[in-house]
């Protein structure tokens, strides 16, 4: 790698005043919660986060009839309950794009893959370009992808965000979600760097976890995530969305991550087009929250 490009990509990270600090950011965290996590314990906020859930299946087992299964939890609730608005997405496995596109009757539902050798990211970049342009190309109108971990520890940062460039191009207009495993790099400095570097290669949403290796989302990365969204966008004028993943399962954890979103990023970030969580159970939790039952639509 060329000097230059080094100090290209180590200048975007230099340039950033998002702190680094795991004690500052705890601290803020903490304040956040104190200040404001009451204030949206709301029936309005819990149908607004229903609304942002990527229903997620990524089980071993999954087939084309558990998928079409799945799915037609969705067609139904929009049939059963109209006067509340369905989940953002469907996330799938790349192989299973097509199967949603075929059984999905609902328009405002896009269709989400994991795709590039999810969930480690460990293959020829030629298999990943290949595994998501046929995922597209099936119908996905999202792609999830894990930002590759061993060229961040090397700190490879051009070979790192070539790669996603690359994915990126094969989408056309479709939405790259980008995954930083933030279980795995752990520090506030580390997500900091993540993030930065993956909205510089093009990803329209960053997002915390795969849930599958490492430990799930944590507020702490929301957080310096959510300020590194902030910062781009104040430098570019570029929007880029913020989800939270792995392990998010209540309401009550759901509304802490709405609390940080709306502290941090403001009021405009408050759409699914700009917020997301991707769970599979906190979908119920969420309608039984609002709707004070016990029912289970998903």
């Amino acid at each position: 790698m060329e000097t230059s490009e080094i100090n290209r990509y180590q200048g975007v990270i230099n340039a950033s005043q998002v702190t680094t600090s795991d004690e500052a950011v705890t601290a803020a965290v903490d304040k956040i919660l104190q200040q404001h996590y009451a204030e949206n314990l709301t029936h309005e906020v819990y149908q607004f986060l229903l609304n942002c859930v990527d229903l997620t299946t990524l089980g071993t087992e999954d087939s084309e009839d558990s998928v079409a299964q799945f799915v037609k939890k969705v067609n139904d609730f929009d049939n059963n309950y109209p006067q509340y608005k369905n989940v953002a997405a469907i996330c799938v496995y790349s192989n299973f794009a097509a199967v949603v596109r075929s059984v999905l009757e609902v328009s405002d539902v896009n269709i989400a893959v994991c795709s590039a050798c999810f969930p480690s990211s460990q293959a020829h970049l030629e298999t990943k370009v290949a595994e998501t342009a046929l995922a597209c190309a099936d119908g996905a109108d999202e792609v999830d992808i894990v930002l590759n971990c061993g060229y961040m520890r090397d700190e490879a940062y051009e070979e790192l965000c070539d790669e996603i460039s690359e994915i990126k191009a094969c989408m056309g207009k479709r939405h790259l979600k980008v995954i930083l495993e933030t279980g795995l790099l752990k520090t506030a400095e580390k997500i900091r760097n993540a993030s930065l570097l993956s909205m510089y290669a093009g990803a329209d949403f960053i997002k915390t976890s795969t849930g599958k290796v490492y430990s799930g989302a944590t507020l702490e990365a929301a957080y310096v995530m959510c300020q590194c969204i902030k910062e781009y966008h104040e430098k570019t004028g570029i929007v880029v969305g913020f989800k939270a993943s792995g392990g998010i399962r209540s309401t009550a954890d759901a509304v802490k991550y709405y609390t940080i979103v709306k502290e941090v990023l403001g009021q405009e970030w408050l759409t699914n087009e700009r917020f997301r969580i991707g769970a599979s159970s906190l979908a119920n939790a969420l309608f039984q929250s609002f709707t004070e039952t016990e029912e289970k639509p998903f």
